[in-house]
């Protein structure tokens, strides 16, 4: 990837700072009603959202625009406004990515906080605060979990993939003994990291995951050693017109260019 001209650079820096000050203070304000029976509510009648979401978001929201007023804001628990469009840089924000582990106890879920210009993710960070666990990113600079530099797991025999079923039984045949069946990460942007960490060596991504879920943790990954790709083989785009996402395909090497074949090969009544 080409370096950062310097004065973007500095800003990313800058940037990276806040946003992992902010993600820790809001995995705080989320641990409080963890395992602590949140009040819940379903959106669209099949999401779960509960009062740590909604606190978490604005702690987030406040925090974030007062230290930059003149960045777009685009979250998963805030209503969409398009004049975020005008702005330069945008945050991209999941202040609970895996709510439904987050209200079952699980501990794999995560703050997810971008900031992203043009398209692009210039600072990442996920807060795992039930795990311990705090990963970033800068472009160019590498990727780290709690202050140490993390890499894709190197090519093996066999390869542990996660993400849905149907999609994974599509794999050409050859590859189906080497396949060992990942667990159920409910946090998308989690899931993301343990490639980027090494615990994981792939994974599927169903239609319609949202900015906010995959903008930070996909710089992550790609500062990792791996990448996240769309069925053109091409890194998604964050905070246009457009946040909804087709299938996509996440790892590295050889095993990475199979699944993006897979995803590739899709008719349309495999992803919407």
């Amino acid at each position: 990837m080409p370096e950062l001209d310097p004065a973007v650079s500095a800003g990313a820096t800058e940037d990276l700072q806040l946003l992992r000050d902010a993600a820790r203070e809001a995995g705080l304000i989320a641990m409080q009603y963890f395992n602590n029976n949140p009040q819940v509510w379903m959106k669209g009648g099949t999401s779960p959202v509960s009062e740590a979401d909604h606190a978490a978001d604005k702690y987030l929201r406040e925090t974030l625009l007062a230290a930059r007023p003149d960045y777009g804001w685009l979250s998963e628990e805030t209503v969409d406004d398009p004049v975020r469009l005008v702005a330069r840089r945008t945050f991209v924000v999941d202040p609970i990515d895996g709510t439904r582990g987050f209200l079952e106890g699980l501990p794999t879920w995560c703050v997810s906080v971008a900031v992203v210009e043009n398209g692009r993710t210039l600072a990442g960070v996920l807060d795992c605060p039930a795990k311990g666990e705090i990963y970033w990113a800068l472009p160019g600079e590498g990727a780290f979990l709690n202050g140490r530099r993390i890499s894709v797991r190197p090519p093996a025999e066999t390869a542990e993939i996660a993400g849905p079923k149907a999609m994974i039984d599509l794999m050409p045949a050859k590859w189906h003994k080497r396949l060992k069946r990942g667990p159920y990460i409910p946090s998308l942007a989690y899931r993301l990291a343990m490639i980027a960490g090494g615990q994981l060596d792939a994974t599927f991504v169903k239609a319609n995951a949202h900015d906010w879920d995959i903008a930070a943790a996909d710089l992550i990954l790609r500062e990792a050693g791996g990448a996240l790709l769309d069925r053109h083989g091409r890194a998604p785009l964050y905070a246009g017109e457009v946040i909804r996402h087709g299938p996509l395909a996440a790892g590295s090497g050889e095993l990475l260019a199979v699944l993006a074949g897979v995803i590739a090969g899709l008719t349309i009544d495999h992803y919407q």
